[in-house]
């Protein structure tokens, strides 16, 4: 038979109550905090999966702050490609006016001012910077202003390619201003029409493809010939003659070669000539307004000329207007996959969040539910260890 002893007796019970305190402060940690581990030694294992989560989030939160920025660049950045286009088609505008016959010089030259100050604001715009010492249009990366006006025209001095935000998603940080602003193709954007010599009155247009399946990448060179008052033409291809040789010139009439056709009005003079070469990715905005300004600036111009100018730097105007837009699209197009890159990481988050809640996380419910049977038997426990108390030798003999 086991002998209790008093000691025991009183131990015991002690013990015990310990025991159901401590559990008690336990439950009641979990329902102050709202976490069932609250250290890795409530639950290791759930510990380490809640740390996984949290690291991971941390990971896709850093990734966000990237994509905010990107989004902030490419914003602004889209912003100033329209406020570009406003300009240019006000540009384009004046344009079309100065073609006008009943303008004279002192009209064209009030043309040629305002298209100054449009490529003074075109410049600033395109230097502008994203607010954080770094400019919009600086490529890899430009401490200056990445685009220099200089005696010959405006140079970028920026480092040519698109700069990243760190992370994986290889998102934008800066656009290439010399691809944007700089690079526009030449001409119709195939094929470029210019004029080799004019000393008659005859103009020649932009031009068109009507079969891309014969284009061929020479040089055209149309000449005319004007013999006992009548105009002939022949085509050379590189320097070459073709079986359009000597064929007889109507004013407005289309001449086709390889997949080309142009159209020359006018009346050429003798030896007057015009070339179509294939277009090049190489033209400058500002280039093309700094010849419009010259052009226009001009004096004592014969009508053809008038005409041949403006129908050129029109043309290279829409080509540049042509760039900026495909830039802008491309923005455009990086803005759309800034949201779905967005919309992923934030479903990675709340699916971080989630897995961390689910293993660190207290069910309230059951949690209160085992707080107060807890409590109940702490209650029960104190009872008894008072009357554990009550039962001594001493306290009868004293009753």
């Amino acid at each position: 038979m086991n002998r209790i002893s008093t000691a025991q007796a009183f131990e015991a019970p002690l013990l015990e109550l310990q025991r159901r305190q401590k559990e008690l402060s336990e439950s009641q940690e979990q329902l102050t905090t709202g976490k069932r581990v609250n250290r890795a030694s409530d639950d290791p294992t759930a510990a380490a999966r809640a740390e996984r989560a949290l690291a991971a989030v941390s990971k896709v939160q850093a990734t966000q702050r990237a994509v905010e920025a990107s989004l902030h660049i490419m914003s602004q950045t889209e912003a100033t490609l329209a406020d570009a286009g406003d300009l240019l088609q006000r540009a384009r505008e004046l344009l079309i006016a100065a073609g006008d016959g009943a303008y004279g010089d002192t009209e064209r030259h009030s043309i040629a001012g305002e298209l100054r100050g449009i490529r003074e604001q075109l410049l600033v715009v395109a230097n502008r910077d994203d607010g954080a010492g770094s400019y919009l249009f600086g490529g890899q990366g430009s401490a200056l202003p990445p685009f220099v006006d200089e005696p010959g025209g405006v140079a970028f001095r920026g480092m040519p390619g698109v700069s990243q935000v760190a992370g994986h998603e290889q998102l934008p940080s800066a656009t290439d201003g010399g691809a944007t602003w700089l690079a526009a193709r030449t001409g119709n954007g195939v094929f470029e029409t210019r004029v080799a010599a004019a000393n008659g009155n005859a103009w020649i247009d932009a031009g068109r493809v009507v079969d891309p399946s014969a284009m061929t990448g020479s040089t055209y060179r149309i000449e005319f010939t004007v013999a006992a008052g009548v105009t002939t033409y022949s085509v050379l291809r590189d320097g070459a003659a073709t079986a359009q040789t000597n064929l007889p010139y109507t004013p407005n009439e289309a001449i086709q070669v390889d997949g080309m056709s142009v159209t020359v009005q006018g009346d050429p003079a003798n030896a007057d000539a015009f070339e179509m070469v294939p277009s090049t990715p190489g033209l400058s905005v500002f280039d093309t307004l700094d010849r419009a300004v010259a052009d226009l600036s001009g004096a004592n111009r014969r009508p053809s000329q008038i005409t041949q100018s403006n129908l050129l730097n029109l043309r290279d105007l829409d080509q540049s207007m042509v760039r900026l837009t495909s830039a802008r699209a491309d923005v455009g197009g990086t803005l759309n996959r800034i949201d779905n890159v967005t919309e992923r990481l934030d479903g990675l988050v709340v699916s971080g969040q989630g897995e961390r809640s689910n293993a660190e996380d207290l069910d309230m419910v059951h949690a209160i539910s085992d707080f107060q049977a807890r409590q109940s038997g702490y209650d029960a426990a104190l009872k008894s260890y008072a009357m554990v108390q009550r039962l001594s030798l001493f306290q009868y003999l004293n009753n």
